[in-house]
């Protein structure tokens, strides 16, 4: 913007949702779709645990909800690995309501946070 004080203003008038206090999860509930049969699984993680789906290695730090919500808005940081590669594919937070946000790119499969545990 041109103008710093519309700026100001503007986002003065609309906080970052990050501001939000935050809880962790005990884990979480991810969902992978394989593209080419279709097919779609549920994958449950704790904080910390990992799990293959197809031919990835999913990491996952932590799920994290808003505080007093444990139906709201789940965010996951994961890393997502395909076997016999020397970086991950995926290395970020997934956010629940808004997957194509930072979406996994992967050719054969998607995945993505449904919730976490609490």
């Amino acid at each position: 913007m041109k103008h710093p004080v519309l700026a100001a203003l503007f986002l003065a008038a609309f906080p970052l949702a990050a501001q939000e206090p935050a809880a962790r999860g005990e884990g979480a509930v991810l969902r992978g779709l394989d593209k080419v049969s279709g097919e779609t699984t549920d994958l449950e993680l704790a904080n910390g645990g990992a799990t293959e789906f197809g031919n990835l290695r999913i990491d996952m730090s932590e799920c994290r909800y808003p505080e007093g919500d444990p139906s709201g808005d789940a965010y996951a940081f994961l890393n997502i690995w395909e076997k016999g590669a020397d970086q991950p594919v995926f290395s970020g937070w997934m956010i629940a309501s808004s997957p194509a946000l930072n979406a996994l790119d992967h050719a054969r499969y998607d995945v993505w946070v449904m919730r976490c545990k609490t």
